[in-house]
């Protein structure tokens, strides 16, 4: 706690309270508002912008700086240096591990590498060409059902096994959401593969043959599962630690995490890169469109430029570029025609004053859109990989909560509705 205190008091009167601050490893220090109700009041603060809901160790964000940080090592770092697997060890843990706790935690994962047929059946209850996203949002909560004996939450042993069940099979249901989604059989899981490049294989592969996965396609989806890991308390990773906080059944939580990511403002932004490349259509109306983004007057934005979090820079986006062109040289793929748009794009964000002025750069959902679309996944299933990678940040946080005192979440509501009335006689 800080010596640093705060009083309020009522203006006309000689009523204060004491506020104290509470001090913070990295960032703003936090206003301990618990007593603020004494007064009569509570405060008001729409969308939390303002407002800490917990207390964690397990990512720090600065905006102002492009600083993201996973307990406490540059997400720049960890992309150079780690993989996705050794990423997921240290958000869960707090630590990187050892080379020996790093393979056990990797054939632990393996160990999970499966669905049961029941899966399939439930995911076979859909229709061909139903959104991914809904298919993985129902299929995580019936998971719920799936392993109900072994999910105690108030066990550590019980709530680690389901960490490291989440993070085996969440790549399998999302590659089972694709097939299904384009009418393909499954194609089964090999534990001869790395952790992307068996995803990889099960969305693009053949039944039974061998993995044809380039290296450098590997490299560039385990890059993307790494950098969307965690992002701190955002509005899916708030809904699961939300759900968390009732008791609920974890599957149930990850599937509440799912629904909120599911939102355009959130998860859908690769997507939607990719909607408004083919809104441009073509090189030649590039100049028209950068036009119409100045436009205050015109709704047209241009997607994939700028952060809400990030002022200055996103530092995944960095990292995001060099594979997004490592990826286009790999599949001579320079002169797509709606990645030529987007390339474009890039120069002019990078160039052009009113972009640099209003820091309108790149971020990681365009590059990450463009090495998809580069891929050949469907922008219908970006969220869904968006959400493979995230699931470990969501049951870390959930973990987290549950390892320490925490009471269930109850925001408070400023009422305007009507004042007390009779029903009428």
């Amino acid at each position: 706690m800080s010596n640093k205190k705060f009083h309020l008091s009522e203006e006309g009167t000689d009523t204060s309270i004491e506020l104290p601050v509470l001090s913070s490893t990295l960032g703003q220090d936090v206003i301990d508002i618990a007593r603020v109700p004494e007064t009569g009041c509570f405060t008001f603060d729409p969308g939390f912008g303002a407002t800490a809901s917990c207390e964690s160790a397990i990512t720090f964000i600065d905006g102002d700086k492009g600083v993201l940080l996973h307990r406490g090592y540059p997400i720049e770092q960890l992309a150079a240096n780690s993989d996705f697997l050794e990423t997921c060890y240290l958000l869960i843990n707090g630590e990187l591990p050892s080379d020996s706790e790093k393979e056990a935690f990797e054939q632990t994962i393996k160990s999970h590498n499966n669905v049961e047929s029941a899966v399939e059946q439930f995911m076979s209850g859909f229709s061909q060409g139903s959104h991914p996203m809904a298919m993985l949002c129902a299929v995580v909560a019936a998971m719920s059902a799936t392993y109900n004996d072994t999910t105690d939450v108030s066990n550590a042993d019980d709530r680690m096994l389901t960490v490291n069940r989440l993070i085996a099979k969440m790549p399998i249901l999302a590659a089972m959401c694709h097939r299904h989604f384009s009418g393909l059989p499954y194609v089964s899981t090999n534990n001869d593969l790395s952790y992307a490049e068996n995803f990889l294989n099960m969305m693009f592969g053949t039944p039974g043959a061998k993995s044809t996965v380039s290296p450098v396609l590997t490299k560039a989806m385990d890059l993307i599962f790494l950098l969307h890991a965690d992002h701190e308390q955002n509005a899916s990773t708030s809904t699961v630690r939300l759900s968390g906080s009732s008791g609920a059944n974890p599957y149930a939580c990850i599937a509440s995490g799912i629904a909120a990511l599911w939102g355009p403002a959130h998860g859908g932004a690769n997507q939607a890169v990719l909607e408004m490349l083919e809104e441009i259509g073509d090189e030649k109306h590039i100049d028209e469109f950068i036009l119409r983004a100045k436009d205050k007057e015109d709704g047209f934005r241009l997607m994939g430029f700028g952060h809400r979090v990030y002022k200055n820079f996103d530092p995944r986006a960095k990292v995001m570029k060099e594979s997004c062109d490592e990826v286009l040289a790999e599949l001579g793929l320079e002169h797509d025609p709606l990645l030529k748009i987007a390339k474009r794009l890039e120069q002019i964000a990078l160039e052009d004053e009113y972009f640099v002025e209003k820091k309108l750069y790149p971020n990681v959902d365009f590059y990450s859109g463009i090495i998809m679309k580069a891929i050949g996944i469907s922008p219908e299933m970006f969220t869904v990989i968006f959400a493979t990678g995230r699931t470990v940040g969501w049951i870390s946080h959930w973990n987290e909560m549950l390892s320490n005192p925490y009471r269930i979440g109850r925001p408070r509501q400023r009422y305007t509705g009507y004042a007390q009335r009779d029903y009428p006689a």
